[in-house]
C-alpha cells in the first residue's frame, strides 16, 4: 500500500447558495483521508493522545483546480511523502466521481510529547508499522 483512497460525499451544508463546496471545506476533506490513512495502520488520534502524542499541524497547502458539488462523491487519496521524524508530512489528490482532478494538497503535522508540550521524534510503533511502506 502507497496510499489510501477514502469516498466523501458533499453535504448541502458545505455548499454555497449556489452548490459549490466552500474552499476551507477542502481542508476537512484532506483530514478525514489522513484520519483513514492512519486507522490502515492500525492507529487513531485518540489512541495516540492516549500515548502522550499530538499531532497538530503546522503546514496546509491546497491547490484548488475545480469545484466540487453538493452530493457529488469525493475520492480523496492521501499518500505520505516521506519517512516521519518529527514531523509527518502527507499529500492529497481529490478527484469526484468522474475522476476530474478537484485539488491536490499537502500537509506537514508535528510530533508533540503532551507532557513536556514540545516537539519529539516520531513515535517508534509508528515507524515499526511503516516498514514495508514504499513512499
Amino acid at each position: 500500500m502507497n496510499y489510501n483512497e477514502t469516498d466523501i460525499r458533499v453535504r448541502y451544508g458545505e455548499t454555497d447558495q449556489m452548490g459549490v463546496v466552500y474552499h476551507g471545506n477542502y481542508a476537512v476533506y484532506f483530514e478525514v483521508g489522513r484520519t483513514e490513512w492512519l486507522r490502515e495502520f492500525g492507529l487513531n488520534y485518540s489512541g495516540m493522545e492516549a500515548d502522550g502524542i499530538m499531532l497538530p499541524v503546522v503546514s496546509l497547502s491546497i491547490n484548488y483546480k475545480n469545484s466540487a458539488r453538493y452530493d457529488d462523491v469525493l475520492k480523496v487519496k492521501t499518500r505520505l511523502k516521506k519517512m516521519p521524524t518529527a514531523s509527518i508530512e502527507f499529500e492529497y489528490e481529490l478527484r469526484n466521481e468522474s475522476n476530474v482532478l478537484l485539488a491536490t494538497g499537502n500537509t506537514v503535522l508535528a510530533f508533540i510529547d503532551v507532557k513536556r508540550n514540545r516537539p519529539t521524534r516520531c513515535p517508534k510503533y509508528l515507524l515499526d508499522k511503516l516498514r514495508n511502506y514504499s513512499l
